[in-house]
């Protein structure tokens, strides 16, 4: 089930709009339940404003209702095996749990599947704030 996930992905980083950093992105994600929400990066004139792919996804994700995430990928166009920025990492954990899947991938699949725990071990929890 990655590789349609992957597809997903990659499907939504043709649609990103990276005229300043030229540096398109996709994610996708999976929810148990089978749904799968996408998005691209989308940059604007004052760079380097704009939002990740992880961000538009979840975007999506927010507004359709949510629900559990089962399994996340992300493909770049001109970098290999790319991983959520910092400010994405934490965006993810948010929304996910340390042992869901995150599939890195180059142009032709899913290159290595680690978990959000192993990209952010030590992630800023809500529960810290009430």
């Amino acid at each position: 089930m990655s590789h349609d996930l992957f597809l997903a992905a990659r499907r939504a980083m043709t649609r990103a709009y990276a005229p300043y950093s030229k540096f398109p992105v996709g994610a996708a994600l999976r929810t148990t339940d089978g749904q799968v929400f996408a998005g691209a990066n989308i940059e604007v004139a004052s760079y380097p404003e704009g939002w990740c792919a992880e961000t538009t996804m979840l975007g999506h994700y927010i507004m359709a209702g949510g629900g559990e995430i089962a399994e996340i990928a992300v493909v770049a166009e001109r970098m290999d095996r790319i991983t959520p920025c910092g400010g994405c990492r934490q965006r993810l954990a948010e929304f996910s749990r340390p042992e869901t899947k995150l599939y890195l991938c180059d142009q032709a699949g899913v290159v290595e599947t680690v978990t959000m725990g192993d990209m952010l071990p030590f992630g800023f929890a809500g529960e810290m704030l009430k």
